[in-house]
């Protein structure tokens, strides 16, 4: 676990407000909720704004880190009855953000496929003005779920990401004007204009679950991101932390010096609804065990757990409030 010293009190405010940002707290795993966003299967319902909202105020009182927006379009999965759509991801970001005070607001995370680089740079000003400085922006390379149905191009995605950075790092931390020309974007002259609350400074959590991608994250970001894609317990994600700290050495970073966020799946209760959806294994058991569980998070080098209910619903977070209430 990091410590965080300061010489004065503004220093301290400055460091601990970051501490949180990468989930470097007391406990060891500073824990977020990721918001209802899509069609739930099997039923097919939708969460509506006013459960979205309900639930994002209620992780703040119960001392969630950050609540996480996820940024997809439309998923067609052959196993479900039917294809499921998401709320859009920017416009219910700001939304969250301006009925919240108190908790981070991010993207989980946006996709570089479906949007240009230049237009997230200004999207991530704003959220961090309507949000006082609270907007995390998370990015990622993106997939085929929905975009190339709405016209966007996801072949070479890695190679469109890494080109997007080009842009949007200098855009996000203020070195501009930027211009650029790559095979798959550019800019002229491009600059962010207004800025917010932190010029520069809003943190950037960066997806990677490949090689190129971590070492991407390794290079830019303030918080490397993984999620769940066959366990969700701590243990299936000590090779890919293990990966990024000699991925941060051979580039002569500190290891120490980047967050680790990992999304995971959790049933408070005997749905088996991760098995239902091949989610993998989630983590379940009674409030000791999932407390348990998750605190585990520490000993293989992860900083943050952003947890998904399932179901994703109210119920669910209620039923967690302990776990919540226990590790932050």
């Amino acid at each position: 676990m990091m410590h965080i010293d300061c010489a004065s009190p503004v220093a301290c405010a400055i460091l601990w407000n970051w501490g949180r940002i990468l989930g470097v707290d007391i406990m060891g795993v500073a824990l977020g909720l990721v918001l209802p966003m899509w069609e739930r299967p099997p039923t097919g319902g939708a969460p509506s704004w006013v459960e979205v909202r309900e639930m994002a105020c209620r992780a703040e009182e119960l001392g969630a880190d950050t609540v996480w927006l996820a940024d997809e379009i439309l998923w067609r999965v052959p196993d479900w009855p039917g294809p499921a759509g998401w709320w859009d991801c920017l416009t219910m970001a700001g939304a969250v953000a301006a009925s919240t005070s108190t908790v981070n607001v991010g993207s989980w995370v946006m996709s570089a496929a479906q949007h240009k680089p230049g237009m997230i740079a200004r999207a991530a000003e704003s959220l961090d003005e309507i949000s006082g400085g609270r907007f995390i922006l998370g990015l990622g390379a993106g997939h085929g779920g929905g975009a190339t149905s709405f016209g966007f191009d996801t072949d070479r995605a890695v190679p469109r990401y890494l080109e997007a950075l080009e842009i949007l790092v200098p855009l996000l931390r203020g070195d501009g004007p930027v211009t650029f020309t790559g095979e798959f974007h550019h800019a002229t002259d491009a600059e962010v204009r207004p800025r917010g609350p932190r010029p520069g400074r809003v943190p950037l959590m960066m997806g990677g679950h490949s090689p190129k991608t971590m070492t991407a994250a390794a290079r830019y970001a303030d918080i490397w991101s993984a999620f769940a894609t066959t366990s969700s317990l701590p243990e299936a994600f000590a090779p890919m932390t293990d990966q990024l700290d000699r991925i941060c050495t051979s580039i002569e970073r500190d290891p120490q010096s980047i967050g680790r966020s990992i999304g995971v799946f959790v049933e408070p209760d005997s749905s088996r609804l991760a098995e239902q959806l091949d989610l993998g294994v989630p983590i379940t058991g009674s409030t000791a065990q999932i407390i348990d569980t998750l605190a585990g998070f520490a000993d293989v080098g992860v900083t943050r757990v952003e947890i998904h209910p399932l179901p994703h619903t109210m119920d669910a977070l209620e039923k967690l409030a302990p776990v919540y209430e226990a590790l932050t």
